[in-house]
Parts: structure tokens; sequence; C-alpha cells
């Protein structure tokens, strides 16, 4: 992707404000962190860039990004098929050659190769995130949506999947929405927090993502990001 993605604008469902006078942009090959209370607007903002907000009533303008890729707060399995057949199920749907072996190489990366054929069901919280994070990276998309793609995991696997995530996903145009500060601190290129009227800029702190958890500047990022959630300017 090589321009910005922008949504500019207010949204109400059913007549209830979700955010007003929003004025996000999303720079080609970043990550970009945002942040805020529940039911503040994050996950709409991300419907909005996907295409999946019908019950949104949106009035401003929005960038058309094309495809994207969205992983969702739920991992979304279909409960019939193994591990391995929900990775290749966006191919799959579209008609076209699924890949398996870029589908094994991911669930391998995530450390779930030896339950492939596994259905749901015989799935941890976050082995099912994990397999819904793979069927996310084997979509290959320019502009990536993640919504609270790390929070069913334990805190080591989380930090794996955070370094793996960026590594696959560099240079790609990435949207995390998390309630985490030391997740934005480690992988925020851009960090926001978003309030009903607007978005605050946090300073990012230096060097590459995924920065490491104990970094000076990661948790003094850290601990600004928590003061500010609490009482938001």
């Amino acid at each position: 992707m090589t321009q910005a993605v922008r949504l500019s604008g207010s949204a109400t469902i059913e007549g209830v404000p979700v955010f007003s006078h929003l004025d996000l942009t999303l720079e080609p090959g970043r990550w970009t962190c945002l942040l805020g209370a529940s039911g503040v607007g994050k996950s709409t903002v991300l419907k909005l860039f996907a295409g999946l907000a019908d019950a949104v009533a949106f009035q401003g303008d929005i960038t058309d990004p094309g495809r994207v890729a969205l992983m969702a707060q739920q991992d979304l399995l279909l409960p019939w098929l193994s591990a391995l057949d929900n990775v290749l199920i966006g191919p799959r749907l579209r008609g076209e050659t699924p890949d398996t072996d870029r589908a094994m190489q991911l669930l391998e990366q995530v450390g779930l190769e030896d339950h492939a054929q596994k259905r749901p069901h015989a799935l941890s919280g976050g082995q099912r995130q994990r397999v819904a994070l793979a069927r996310t990276l084997l979509e290959d998309l320019p502009l990536v949506l993640l919504d609270e793609p790390f929070s069913a995991l334990d805190a080591l696997t989380r930090l794996q999947m955070q370094e793996l995530t960026a590594s696959l996903l560099k240079g790609r145009t990435v949207l995390l929405v998390t309630h985490d500060p030391s997740e934005a601190a480690r992988l925020g290129e851009h960090i926001k927090i978003m309030t009903p009227s607007q978005l605050i800029d946090i300073p990012r702190p230096g060097g590459p993502i995924p920065r490491p958890v104990d970094a000076p500047d990661v948790v003094a990022t850290q601990t600004r990001l928590l003061n500010d959630l609490r009482s938001p300017v």
C-alpha cells in the first residue's frame, strides 16, 4: 500500500453517537495503535475500514482501501473444520487454490503444527486465537486490521506472538486496537488514545518494533498511556 488510509467524520448506531469529528490517518507501512475506553468506538473504526459496519450511520469521508485482512476480537473459527482448514477458509471461499504449505508454515510459526487437524472444540482459547492469527496472516494483504488479537494469550505467548506478527507484517499498514498499554508501547509507530471527541497522539518510544518490553522508554510510554487512559484530556 503506497498511500495513506484516512477516516474523517462522525458515527452513530441507531441514533446513539459513537464518535464525532474523528480524523484518523493510517500511514502506509506503519503500525498505528489505537487505545481507549470500552465503548468509545475503536472496533467501529475497524469495521468501517473493513466495510463491515452496516449498522453504523457514518457521515464523513473514508478512503476505500480495497480488500483488507481483519482479525476480530472473537476467533470466529468454523467448528466443523480443522485448524488447518480454518486457516485456509478465505481462499477456498473465493474459489482460489489454497496454499496448504504456506498455511502449515504459519501454523508451525504460531506453535500449532501438531494441532493442524484438530477442530476448534479441542483447542484452548489461546490456541484458537493463534489459528485466527494464522488465518489473517495467510491473506497476505497490504492493510491489516487487528482487534485485540493477543488478548486471550498468556503473557509469554503474547510477547512471542507480538514479535512474530511484527516480523511477518513488516512493511504492511497495520491498525491495532488494543487495551494493553505495554503492547502499544512495543508495537506502535503511531500511538493514539481515542475519546468520544478526539484523538490524543502519544509520542512513541525509540527503536524499531517490536521494542524490548523492559526498555526504559517503552516502560515510560506504558506508564504515560496508563495515566492518560485513566484521566484522558
